[in-house]
């Protein structure tokens, strides 16, 4: 009797059971507008509508990012005995703070089992951000954008007027009523190195009473398709890529065009956006001038720290190519055929060489790019 081995069944992805766990979580259920979700205006549009989610994204960084926030933050209230991932809520907005730094006056009127081990000098809430070494010097050199900034003013707001949430776990800190938050930090943290930075603000009024201005504007508008993007769409920015209502967002595209080809309605948009183009192309010839000239003028510069940023040099490596001769003898010591197949550059200078045309032939089912030319308007005749 003949047996057939069959091949064995692909192992599961690991990814899997990550991507279901995370679809429990309370955050990707949540109905209720939350501070991070004010990420974009349309987005916040679509959660407050109670819209469908159809896009599941890509949230592997994301998983990971929740993966090291959450081992950090546990263990820093193991250590010190932080208030970690307290629930904040109005009847509006909810969120979940990362850490809530109480000072001593504070701290006193807990029960003494929940006082840090050391009380902070102001009333301080944090938010821990997870980053990649591909954004890394932007952090570093710009701090948090403005949605990051937002979303931690409505976290120091939510506490300032109306406290902790009263939600079972956090009783105790429901009946400190209203706390006066007096700063903000951001602990940003590279998943590639472990790298920390860390930035921190006073309260700002002003900037606070902007971030509820914009929750504002999301709440009286009439539905999602009111709000405006704050970003640039599918294919060109992560947070629309990942987006849960990108279908929604970006809906009518035709087959294998550019999401953005909707935002063009008739000539007058075609004119304004052929202006931002033929703009910001001056703007980056000037700006690429620029770095050539600075990138002369300080070639004999030495590495070193120099007013806010730091020089260094790299390259000047020694150039590897392939030993075509040693290639050879390898070849010929192992008894292998070395492969004599037509040397296409060669044959093509010796045909320019002596006059010839050089054939040539579409390739099968290929095309080249698709390019914008963009000129002068043309007069009519």
């Amino acid at each position: 009797m003949t047996t057939h081995a069959t091949a064995p069944a692909a192992p599961i992805s690991i990814w899997e059971a990550a991507h279901t766990a995370d679809a429990r979580r309370p955050r990707s259920t949540q109905r209720q507008l939350g501070a991070s979700d004010t990420i974009c205006s349309r987005r916040s549009g679509y959660i407050l509508a109670g819209a469908e989610r159809t896009n599941a994204g890509d949230k592997r960084a994301a998983i990971l990012g929740t993966y090291i926030h959450r081992g950090l933050l546990e263990d820093a209230r193991r250590e010190y005995n932080w208030l970690v991932e307290r629930t904040v809520a109005d009847d509006v907005l909810r969120g979940h703070v990362d850490v809530v730094q109480l000072d001593a006056a504070t701290s006193a009127r807990l029960p003494k089992r929940h006082r840090p081990l050391r009380p902070a000098e102001f009333v301080t809430v944090e938010d821990v951000k997870t980053k990649s070494s591909r954004v890394w010097d932007r952090v570093v050199r710009y701090g948090p954008t403005a949605a990051e900034m937002r979303q931690v003013l409505l976290y120091a707001d939510l506490l300032r007027t109306v406290g902790f949430a009263d939600i079972p776990g956090q009783r105790y800190l429901h009946r400190l009523g209203p706390v006066d938050v007096q700063r903000i930090r951001f602990r940003f943290v590279c998943r590639d190195t472990g790298e920390e930075h860390i930035e921190e603000f006073p309260v700002d009024d002003w900037l606070t009473f902007q971030a509820r201005w914009w929750v504002d504007r999301v709440l009286e508008a009439d539905g999602p398709q009111a709000l405006r993007r704050d970003h640039d769409g599918p294919g060109l920015s992560k947070i629309c890529d990942n987006c849960p209502f990108v279908q929604a967002c970006w809906p009518g595209v035709a087959p294998g065009r550019p999401a953005q080809t909707i935002l063009v309605h008739d000539d007058a948009d075609r004119a304004k956006a052929l202006g931002d183009y033929v703009r910001a192309h001056e703007r980056y010839r000037e700006g690429k001038r620029v770095k050539e000239l600075v990138r002369a003028m300080l070639d004999d510069s030495p590495e070193g720290n120099y007013g806010a940023n730091h020089l260094g040099w790299g390259g000047e490596n020694d150039r590897e190519e392939t030993d075509v001769q040693a290639m050879v003898e390898a070849f010929e010591d192992a008894d292998l055929m070395v492969p004599m197949v037509p040397d296409q550059k060669a044959m093509i200078d010796i045909m320019r060489r002596a006059g010839m045309v050089v054939p040539r032939r579409k390739a099968p089912g290929q095309k080249t790019a698709r390019m914008i030319r963009i000129s002068p308007a043309r007069k009519a005749l």
